[in-house]
């Protein structure tokens, strides 16, 4: 799985009670107190386990007297203010505690404060579906302001739009059928969200390892091999992406390669398994008892997609453009392969494609991403970043001094943003980038507190980026490859959207958008990465101080889609099987629909019948069916970039119109309005697949 986009940013595994984008976007919101300072925005976060419960303990009394005076008007009394803007700002309080407690499940160093969040979360969870998207009181009291008010109060497109959606999203989560009905679709969704918060506590917890002797490393950087834990005369190589993805790339060994592979991808496994095969049948039984054949089609009911059908048609046709790509890089790297790398039956063994890759960069275009790597020290690289997105998007970033946070390595960003002679502060970023035990394991973005406005005014917000990038050593700083280099472009991305995208009403704000939109503004600006002014900007040698040469930026965008067949191939097989997970049948062999689709689309690897990946693939509570959506919203997103780099990467004008239309909108008008009213037309494929060299 490509490690710039698993686990995005968007963190909706413990909201999965909820049914769609509505209910799903209440773990980003406000509390009804102001962000106004860097101090605000750090004592969010609880440092002890009584503050924890407490914050549990006022968050639900407090929803609960919200939502009891909401249900509570007359019909003659409701108004936007007293249902609408009161059941916003109702879920903005809830989804705000949900986040805070999901931050620290994922981040704290603390096992305690860590199961104490865990607890509240489950808590939170059960309550929301008793009180929020089961309420059949609070459907009745939303659909009768939309029915009788609505048309004579005129709140405006965006209020209407949140209105038309939340009562879609009412009558999907089955509150026009009768209560027995309703008990049953509570309890179904109360168990799926105490199994996925399980399910994703056992791929953070997990500590898979491998051990091995020196000779056995044959191939890594001495300072790589330097920074691992020594046990006795062996050392310990974890699973972790930048360990593992490390020896994959680099390892002359193919039995050291062998072997973590296959740690890799058994994370989490047999106990995620059972677990993962529980959730999918009560997700099928929740989807009959809504009146869908299946939860794939429950849940791409809402988004752009439309239908589970369509999506794999999608993929299905992307498919047959990729395996001609694959088929002909396959041939390209066969020709001359390292001597660790054997063919069986004419395919690869699957932890050998990547070190096979990495060498045929090496040799035929004179690309060492190690190499390539001391050009991005983490240091300059953000920096560097940042100043791209200020001069774009007209911000300015500041690096706030804090302590009491969580980790002494977690930095706090201010950002304001300077257009039109008005500086804006919109909100706080803390950046949480090096791995630790118990972390969240990839790289993701989490609103804690959207950013909100009324008028002209905005209330800023709050947004963690965690990621997990190498550490320095003892002669090196901290070396960014260009996979991590883009993840972080990837994440900061969703940080952006997260806080430009402001709103009057909180859930609509920011990454609130439809599930095949979220994707897109982070992946448009990934292709940053391969402009060369963006290079020479971004590069900085970590001894020398220069930036890429010429010569080897000419070389990087030359190999941009060398090998996009394997990767495109490999995410499709990632959709269909998140897709195949979730059609009708409520019992499931997860491995068996895994194996069978490995043989039936990655026909250069050798089947490995001890891959249980479908155990640490995250996406599978948050995304549920969904993860076509990074393919889906790719198209966009290149279609965007094309439009957007002939007027100028660095042009702030152009920035701004893309913040107006795009981004700052957030989740209140329809996805395929705003590419519209940017575009001056409908998206189509063409820079898609030309960028992915599948235009043929």
């Amino acid at each position: 799985m490509n490690k710039t986009n698993i686990f995005i940013c968007i963190i909706l595994i413990l909201i999965s009670f909820f049914v769609t984008s509505i209910f799903q976007s209440t773990c980003k919101n406000t509390m009804t107190n102001k962000i106004t300072s860097a101090a605000d925005a750090i004592k969010l976060f609880p440092i002890t386990v009584s503050a924890i419960k407490q914050r549990q303990e006022a968050i639900i009394n407090d929803t609960k007297q919200k939502i009891d005076a909401i249900i509570a008007l007359n019909s003659s009394e409701r108004n936007f203010e007293n249902t609408i803007q009161a059941f916003d700002i109702a879920l903005a309080n809830f989804g705000r505690e949900q986040s805070v407690f999901n931050v620290i499940s994922n981040v704290n160093p603390d096992q305690l404060l860590r199961e104490a969040a865990d607890e509240a979360i489950i808590a939170l969870q059960q309550f929301g579906v008793d009180y929020v998207s089961q309420n059949v009181d609070l459907y009745h009291a939303i659909k009768d302001y939309a029915e009788n008010k609505m048309l004579v109060d005129d709140p405006g497109q965006e209020v209407k739009y949140f209105v038309s959606e939340t009562l879609k999203d009412f009558k999907r989560s089955g509150l026009d059928l009768p209560k027995e009905k309703r008990d049953v679709i509570a309890q179904l969704k109360k168990d799926i969200a105490e199994l996925s918060l399980s399910f994703d506590k056992n791929i953070n917890i997990d500590k898979s390892s491998i051990q091995v002797t020196k000779e056995e490393l044959s191939g890594l950087d001495q300072d790589f091999i330097n920074n691992l834990t020594k046990i006795g005369d062996k050392y310990e190589l974890g699973t972790d992406y930048p360990t593992y993805f490390q020896v994959m790339e680099q390892c002359d060994n193919a039995s050291t390669r062998e072997k973590l592979f296959h740690a890799f991808v058994n994370r989490a496994n047999p106990q995620n398994v059972q677990l993962l095969e529980q959730i999918i049948e009560k997700r099928d039984l929740l989807a009959k008892e809504l009146g869908f054949e299946s939860y794939a089609a429950l849940d791409i009911d809402s988004q752009m997609v439309k239908t589970d059908r369509r999506a794999k048609q999608f993929l299905m046709d992307l498919l047959v453009k990729v395996n001609r790509k694959e088929e002909q890089e396959f041939s390209d790297l066969i020709k001359d392969l390292p001597s660790s790398v054997r063919l069986v039956n004419n395919a690869f063994n699957p932890w050998d494609r990547l070190y096979a890759k990495t060498y045929y960069k090496k040799k035929y275009f004179d690309i060492d991403e190690v190499k390539l790597a001391e050009y991005f020290p983490m240091e300059h690289t953000i920096q560097a970043l940042l100043d791209i997105y200020q001069k774009f998007f007209s911000l300015e970033f500041k690096e706030i001094p804090m302590t009491n946070i969580w980790d002494k390595e977690v930095k706090l960003i201010e950002v304001w943003r300077n257009y039109d002679n008005q500086k804006t502060l919109y909100g706080y970023l803390f950046l949480d980038l090096y791995p630790r035990p118990n972390k969240f394991t990839h790289a993701c973005q989490m609103t804690v507190i959207p950013v909100t406005k009324k008028g002209s005014t905005i209330q800023p917000g709050v947004a963690v980026v965690l990621a997990n990038f190498p550490k320095s050593t003892a002669t090196k700083p901290s070396l960014l490859k260009r996979s991590d280099v883009k993840t972080f472009f990837h994440e900061f991305g969703h940080a952006l959207h997260a806080l430009l995208g402001a709103t009057e009403l909180a859930n609509l704000s920011g990454t609130q958008v439809k599930m095949d939109f979220v994707e897109m503004p982070s992946q448009m600006l990934e292709e940053w990465l391969f402009d060369k002014e963006i290079l020479k900007i971004v590069s900085h040698h970590y001894q020398t101080g220069q930036p890429l040469s010429d010569d080897l930026i000419d070389r990087i965008i030359e190999i941009k889609n060398f090998t996009t067949g394997d990767t495109i191939s490999k995410q499709i097989m990632y959709a269909l099987l998140s897709l195949a997970y979730y059609q009708p049948g409520a019992r499931k062999d997860s491995t068996q629909i895994l194996h069978d689709l490995q043989k039936e689309i990655r026909r250069h690897d050798v089947f490995y019948p001890h891959d249980h990946m479908q155990a640490s693939f995250g996406h599978l509570t948050g995304y549920g069916p969904k993860y076509y959506s990074y393919l889906w919203s790719q198209v966009f997103a290149l279609d965007l970039f094309d439009t957007i780099r002939k007027l100028g990467l660095l042009n702030p004008q152009i920035g701004n119109e893309y913040i107006q239309k795009i981004i700052g909108k957030g989740g209140s008008e329809d996805p395929n309005q705003l590419l519209y009213d940017f575009l001056g037309r409908e998206p189509n494929q063409e820079a898609f697949l030309r960028d992915l060299g599948l235009e043929k």
